[in-house]
């Protein structure tokens, strides 16, 4: 007996030394190192991250879809993804003690260790990124219409060196350490969604129903008819992939157990959610009734005049998608300051973190300034927004294992057929958009 003391002293403290690196390196990891935010937080954060670029091009989406299903899928996607993201707040913290801060931990308590992992992390990661991309290219594109506005005379400057720009401004602001940090920048996002939202329809009002409006299918065939209509799926879908990002939102609100942190951020979900209707819903349908399917696939490409309120929208996008990239950003740096720090054990310093951020910044930007095809890349990547339509439907099932043919039941398993019908469509139609955007396209012009 007297042997083993000293083997079960020096195990222990292995363990409290363990524990201790553990909390060290959670206390320098952006989702877990700060847990003092309020529930108004959670709103911001949750409009930013929903209320993309995406509801820019959601007229575009209903010129490809039509009046009856295009408003359908806008109205069945704003009532699935907010029953999913309540599975999401209500999953956060199921277990008592615990709480699963990133996507990823509640995956892999539904399906076990490494087939959690599997499952979501692709899914997460192509969404994240894929979002990342899509910002960059629709910060330079903003960037430009608003140097065209401004200044009719100038001499053209490429978009490559306004993504340029636009990118910057993220080797700066990547280096705030968490998402408490990013909240002034988020809530900066959050107030210009909803600017540039009711200047996109409120403009498109002003200007009246064109004449010759047309409503029926743009394409001549029945072929291009299909693609488009799939690729009107994949943009009403990537407007609605925000819950990549809300678990690791929740991670930020303070928990005990009488005042769970499910309370403050479902308050927050309602609100932002209530903001979210308010911004695609007029845009949608208004955009599509004024402009029938002449519509670009960013309205405010349609709208012309009057030039300083165009210019002023432009200018908000902007500062919309600074704050959205790094709500989105924020999610993937964890996982690989995780993945280098836990697994590689690199020392949690902020030099990795520069390297690493600055690495991220620099990638996303030069996938964007090569590819810059707006339309396609929303339907392309909106396509894979399974972790927003039914991923939390399969966890839900996989955990809770309702009665089957319940009322749960029954939803859940609407859900996960819509979400798998939208997953397999729209990178199908976004794909095609890409190819033929592609034919006439000039690297780095």
């Amino acid at each position: 007996m007297g042997k083993q003391a000293p083997d079960e002293d020096s195990h222990t403290k292995d363990l409290d030394e363990k524990t201790a690196r553990e909390k060290e390196i959670d206390a320098w990891l952006p989702i877990t190192s700060s847990r003092n935010a309020k529930w108004w937080y959670s709103a911001f954060h949750n409009v930013t991250a929903m209320v993309g670029a995406g509801v820019l091009s959601l007229p575009y989406a209903m010129a490809q879809l039509g009046w009856g299903p295009g408003v359908v899928i806008l109205v069945l996607s704003w009532i699935i993804t907010l029953y999913t993201l309540w599975q999401m707040v209500e999953m956060h913290e199921m277990v008592p003690g615990k709480r699963f801060d990133r996507y990823h931990e509640l995956g892999q308590h539904a399906f076990g260790e490494k087939l959690g992992l599997y499952i979501v992390v692709p899914q997460q990661l192509i969404v994240e990124v894929g979002v990342c991309i899509v910002y960059m290219v629709t910060g330079g594109k903003s960037l430009k219409k608003f140097h065209e506005l401004v200044c009719e005379d100038c001499k053209p400057i490429k978009l490559t060196y306004f993504i340029m720009i636009f990118a910057s401004v993220h080797f700066v602001l990547s280096h705030l350490p968490n998402f408490n940090s990013i909240s002034g920048v988020s809530l900066a996002a959050a107030v210009m969604s909803l600017s540039y939202s009711t200047i996109a329809w409120s403009a498109s009002v002003a200007k009246g129903v064109q004449e010759n409006v047309e409503y029926g299918y743009k394409a001549k065939s029945t072929a291009g008819t299909v693609f488009n209509f799939f690729s009107g799926l994949g943009e009403v879908a990537f407007a609605y992939a925000g819950h990549n990002v809300v678990l690791e939102i929740q991670a930020t609100i303070p928990s005990t157990p009488d005042k769970p942190s499910k309370g403050p951020m479902w308050k927050g979900v309602v609100v932002a959610y209530i903001v979210v209707a308010l911004c695609y819903f007029p845009v949608a349908l208004i955009g599509y009734w004024m402009f029938g399917n002449a519509v670009d696939d960013n309205i405010l490409g349609t709208l012309k005049k009057p030039v300083w309120l165009i210019a002023t929208a432009n200018i908000f996008v902007v500062i919309h998608v600074i704050g959205s990239y790094q709500i989105y950003a924020m999610p993937v740096f964890d996982m690989m300051e995780t993945l280098l720090v836990k697994k590689m054990n690199f020392r949690p310093n902020w030099f990795l973190r520069f390297v690493v951020r600055n690495f991220y910044v620099a990638a996303t930007m030069f996938v964007g300034m090569t590819f810059p095809f707006f339309g396609g890349l929303l339907a392309f990547f909106g396509g894979f927004a399974p972790t927003t339509y039914f991923l939390p439907c399969v966890i839900w099932l996989k955990i809770y294992k309702p009665r089957r043919y319940s009322l749960s039941w029954w939803t859940n398993w609407i859900c996960i057929v819509f979400g798998i019908f939208l997953m397999v469509l729209s990178p199908i139609g976004g794909l095609r958009t890409i190819v033929i955007q592609a034919k006439d396209y000039k690297f780095y012009s």
